[in-house]
């Protein structure tokens, strides 16, 4: 099936369910330095320092952690009518508009489930933010500047990167293998709309559950000052995974969790790949350097925990099922 005409830009926000608003407003404003557009009874909407739009994050009134959707924007209003003609060719069953201001700050939405189960919006419109990249005397000690990417974990790796290579028009950064010779599979990809190494990165784990979303930060030093500003509040045992390399990516990296368990990777320092003659770099899971490149083993909760992703339809947590194909690894 040939490509229809959009233009998919980058990962935009994602919408994710916390138990307590007040307390997840402390977390992320005060210790992460977040920036709080408007908030209502069920719902905080958060921007980024370079941000100027009305959102990058959506903290949700729920019942437990959970995904409820991670959202790309598009180039133009009809983008998202070229992709609704295409979700349905593709056989797409769970998709529905969002109507402008269903999401407070945004335009007109399409929503689907896709083929791995997880929730991804499109849109094109968002409401205007004052951006505070310049308001340096307003900036807390946590300088997030931006979202980066989402990271989820799937069963049905094989179908959805042909899914969103051959039909939505993601590129390759790196990829990781698992086997040798003919019984070498893909474990997971990092793929990208915009010129980094992602916007998605896929793993071939448990699922459909959702590992983390991405910040941007300038440097090392901005994401090692963000951990001391954590521990000083009393957050230290809200960072989950020391800093660090990774070698996929080659970005430098801490991962820290609300009190509910969602998972942000702060994160920098990874490279520019939209050459036309860019290779995608391979690597081999049992290669030590693959998730650390100084070599350190990921604490156990980062390797086998995250949060469920919900039903677009009924918001309901879908049910996480074993990998299909292929056999389970830890990571």
């Amino acid at each position: 099936m040939k490509r229809k005409n959009f233009d998919i830009i980058r990962l935009h926000h994602a919408e994710i369910t916390v138990t307590d608003l007040d307390r997840a407003r402390e977390f992320y404003c005060k210790g992460l330095g977040f920036i709080e557009t408007e908030s209502d009874e069920n719902h905080i909407y958060l921007r980024a320092i370079e941000d100027a739009n009305h959102h990058c994050l959506v903290l949700t009134k729920g019942k437990q952690a959970s995904l409820k959707h991670i959202a790309y924007r598009v180039s133009s209003e009809e983008d998202l009518d070229e992709l609704d003609q295409l979700f349905t060719e593709l056989g797409v069953t769970k998709k529905r508009w969002v109507a402008p201001g269903e999401e407070k700050g945004q335009g007109r939405a399409l929503r689907i489930q896709d083929p791995g189960g997880i929730p991804v919006e499109f849109f094109y419109e968002m409401d205007k933010a004052e951006r505070m990249l310049q308001k340096f005397h307003l900036q807390g000690n946590s300088k997030v500047k931006r979202i980066d990417h989402a990271n989820c974990l799937i069963t049905n790796i094989d179908e959805l990167y042909d899914w969103y290579s051959n039909h939505l028009g993601f590129r390759t950064s790196e990829y990781t293998v698992n086997g040798y010779e003919e019984n070498e599979h893909i474990w997971a990809a990092w793929m990208h709309r915009k010129p980094s190494v992602h916007d998605l990165a896929l793993i071939s784990e448990k699922g459909p559950r959702y590992h983390h979303t991405g910040f941007w930060m300038d440097d090392a030093k901005a994401i090692l000052d963000a951990c001391d500003h954590l521990a000083a509040l009393g957050y230290h045992t809200h960072i989950e995974r020391s800093p660090g390399r990774h070698g996929t990516s080659n970005a430098f990296f801490v991962y820290v969790r609300d009190h509910d368990g969602n998972r942000i990777e702060l994160y920098t320092g990874d490279y520019f790949t939209n050459d036309p003659d860019w290779e995608p770099v391979k690597w081999h899971l049992d290669d030590p350097q693959r998730a650390t490149f100084w070599g350190q083993v990921p604490p156990e909760s980062w390797r086998t925990e995250a949060v469920p992703v919900e039903d677009i339809i009924t918001g309901e947590l879908l049910p996480i099922e074993s990998v299909k194909k292929l056999e389970k690894k830890e990571a």
